[in-house]
């Protein structure tokens, strides 16, 4: 099911479901990294589930970030600020979503502040990454599926490959921390982070409430 709104849609949905499970539950300061159709969504799925009261965002071209942050701004009834770097819109964030198409790190672990959460969303293949490996060290990692993350997360397979991080890195799957089976984020202190790569389900369950709301709708 290759839809550009059903995947960017279903994509915020389910970072909206880990961010809620992992973030803090005061969290109130979003930074976005990327100013795309999947910023877009995502700062309307966080919206959601953590009460925002500031949003920072950053991507290259500035203007881009500058048009972003006009339009949603207006759409959404809330002022976001446009950063000169990511170090910047990063600088005490609760909750970070990361929406790039970077090939190489947009995020580094100098930067991460204790008690932070990370969406990392926009590497899905082994060979690009937007989070350095201090950066991803310093995390408790979650993923929407342990298999795919050792095939497919450029993320945890470049600091894997160079001995900084093994398999038990991944300290568990987003739904067993839905269902109580993993603790998740277990203080305030420590830095979670989910690793979204997406699910064929989640295609299939989206498309499912779209057919059904068509023949609805007639």
């Amino acid at each position: 099911i290759d839809a550009t709104e059903i995947t960017a849609n279903r994509t915020a949905a389910a970072t909206g479901v880990a961010s809620k499970a992992l973030a803090r539950d005061d969290s109130s300061k979003l930074a976005l990294i990327g100013s795309g159709t999947q910023a877009r969504t995502h700062l309307e799925a966080l919206l959601h589930v953590h009460d925002i009261k500031e949003v920072k965002v950053w991507a290259l071209p500035l203007e881009h970030a500058q048009s972003f942050a006009r339009r949603e701004s207006e759409r959404h009834n809330i002022e976001i600020q446009v950063s000169e770097t990511a170090e910047e819109a990063l600088r005490g964030a609760d909750v970070i979503c990361t929406c790039t198409s970077a090939k190489e790190p947009v995020l580094f672990g100098k930067w991460l502040e204790p008690g932070m959460h990370i969406n990392a969303v926009g590497s899905t293949v082994p060979h690009t990454r937007e989070i350095d490996t201090e950066a991803l060290v310093k995390c408790r990692m979650f993923v929407d599926r342990k298999e795919a993350a050792l095939n497919e997360a450029g993320d945890f397979l470049f600091p894997q490959k160079e001995g900084a991080v093994t398999e038990d890195h991944i300290k568990g799957e987003v739904g067993d921390v839905l269902l109580g089976k993993n603790p998740g984020r277990e203080s305030t202190e420590e830095i979670t982070l989910f690793e979204s790569l997406g699910l064929a389900i989640e295609d299939v369950a989206a498309a499912f409430h779209i057919h059904n709301k068509a023949k609805e709708l007639g």
